[in-house]
Protein backbone atom coordinates (compact mmCIF):
# COMPACT_ATOMS: atom_id res chain seq x y z
CA UNK A 1 0.00 0.00 0.00
CA UNK A 2 1.07 3.74 -0.66
CA UNK A 3 0.05 7.01 0.28
CA UNK A 4 1.34 9.77 -1.13
CA UNK A 5 1.73 13.39 1.09
CA UNK A 6 1.88 16.98 -1.75
CA UNK A 7 2.99 20.09 -0.18
CA UNK A 8 4.29 23.30 -0.91
CA UNK A 9 1.35 24.94 -3.11
CA UNK A 10 0.42 28.46 -2.29
CA UNK A 11 -0.17 31.79 -4.11
CA UNK A 12 2.23 33.54 -6.44
CA UNK A 13 2.27 35.86 -9.09
CA UNK A 14 2.63 35.70 -12.58
CA UNK A 15 6.52 34.76 -13.12
CA UNK A 16 7.23 34.04 -9.81
CA UNK A 17 8.25 29.98 -8.87
CA UNK A 18 7.15 27.12 -6.11
CA UNK A 19 8.72 24.19 -5.37
CA UNK A 20 6.06 21.36 -5.31
CA UNK A 21 6.96 18.05 -2.80
CA UNK A 22 5.32 14.41 -2.83
CA UNK A 23 5.84 12.47 -0.06
CA UNK A 24 5.38 8.69 -0.04
CA UNK A 25 4.96 6.13 2.67
CA UNK A 26 4.36 2.32 2.79
CA UNK A 27 6.07 0.28 0.53
CA UNK A 28 7.35 1.61 -2.89
CA UNK A 29 9.32 -0.09 -5.72
CA UNK A 30 12.52 1.87 -6.91
CA UNK A 31 11.44 0.76 -10.93
CA UNK A 32 8.02 2.71 -10.17
CA UNK A 33 7.21 5.62 -12.26
CA UNK A 34 6.11 8.66 -10.64
CA UNK A 35 4.86 12.18 -11.96
CA UNK A 36 3.22 14.90 -11.08
CA UNK A 37 -0.68 15.36 -12.82
CA UNK A 38 -2.95 19.13 -12.74
CA UNK A 39 -6.47 19.68 -13.22
CA UNK A 40 -8.19 22.82 -13.53
CA UNK A 41 -11.93 23.74 -12.97
CA UNK A 42 -13.87 22.40 -15.80
CA UNK A 43 -11.12 20.88 -17.31
CA UNK A 44 -9.70 17.29 -17.73
CA UNK A 45 -6.78 15.96 -15.58
CA UNK A 46 -3.81 16.23 -17.31
CA UNK A 47 -0.17 14.47 -17.20
CA UNK A 48 2.61 17.53 -16.13
CA UNK A 49 5.91 15.72 -15.72
CA UNK A 50 7.32 11.97 -15.28
CA UNK A 51 10.56 10.54 -13.92
CA UNK A 52 11.20 6.78 -14.21
CA UNK A 53 13.02 5.36 -11.76
CA UNK A 54 16.25 5.84 -13.81
CA UNK A 55 16.13 9.55 -14.23
CA UNK A 56 15.01 9.48 -17.51
CA UNK A 57 11.95 12.48 -17.46
CA UNK A 58 9.22 13.74 -19.73
CA UNK A 59 6.83 17.17 -19.72
CA UNK A 60 3.74 18.26 -20.92
CA UNK A 61 4.45 20.97 -23.47
CA UNK A 62 2.74 23.88 -22.01
CA UNK A 63 5.34 23.51 -19.31
CA UNK A 64 8.38 22.49 -21.04
CA UNK A 65 11.32 25.17 -20.44
CA UNK A 66 9.88 26.43 -16.95
CA UNK A 67 9.11 22.96 -15.02
CA UNK A 68 12.02 20.79 -13.77
CA UNK A 69 10.66 17.21 -12.20
CA UNK A 70 13.01 15.30 -9.95
CA UNK A 71 12.87 12.42 -7.15
CA UNK A 72 14.95 11.11 -4.02
CA UNK A 73 14.66 7.10 -4.44
CA UNK A 74 16.07 7.09 -0.60
CA UNK A 75 13.64 8.95 0.52
CA UNK A 76 10.26 8.00 -1.71
CA UNK A 77 9.80 11.72 -2.38
CA UNK A 78 9.54 13.34 -5.99
CA UNK A 79 9.62 17.20 -6.58
CA UNK A 80 8.22 19.52 -8.89
CA UNK A 81 10.42 22.59 -9.24
CA UNK A 82 7.43 25.36 -11.23
CA UNK A 83 9.33 28.52 -12.94
CA UNK A 84 8.00 31.38 -14.63
CA UNK A 85 4.55 30.76 -13.64
CA UNK A 86 1.74 31.82 -15.59
CA UNK A 87 -2.15 32.38 -14.56
CA UNK A 88 -2.95 29.39 -16.82
CA UNK A 89 -1.00 27.02 -14.53
CA UNK A 90 -3.34 27.77 -11.53
CA UNK A 91 -4.87 24.40 -10.85
CA UNK A 92 -4.39 21.39 -8.30
CA UNK A 93 -1.56 19.58 -8.65
CA UNK A 94 -1.63 15.98 -8.18
CA UNK A 95 1.43 13.43 -7.18
CA UNK A 96 1.23 10.31 -8.47
CA UNK A 97 2.69 6.80 -8.42
CA UNK A 98 2.35 3.80 -11.59
CA UNK A 99 3.01 0.66 -10.02
CA UNK A 100 4.45 -2.26 -12.32
CA UNK A 101 1.19 -3.78 -11.55
CA UNK A 102 -0.18 -0.68 -13.32
CA UNK A 103 -2.14 0.13 -10.38
CA UNK A 104 -2.20 3.44 -9.58
CA UNK A 105 -1.60 5.55 -6.13
CA UNK A 106 -2.69 9.41 -5.79
CA UNK A 107 -1.84 12.02 -3.53
CA UNK A 108 -4.93 14.46 -2.30
CA UNK A 109 -3.98 17.20 -4.22
CA UNK A 110 -2.18 20.77 -3.77
CA UNK A 111 -3.61 24.18 -4.91
CA UNK A 112 -1.38 26.70 -7.08
CA UNK A 113 -3.00 29.72 -7.73
CA UNK A 114 -1.13 32.17 -9.78
CA UNK A 115 -2.22 35.67 -10.56
CA UNK A 116 -1.47 38.02 -12.91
Amino acid sequence: QVQLVESGGGLVQAGGSLRLSCAASGSIFSFALMCWYRQAPGKQRELVAGISSGGTTNYGDSVKGRFTISRDNAKNTVYLQMNSLKPEDTAVYYCNVLLPSLRNYWGQGTQVTVSS
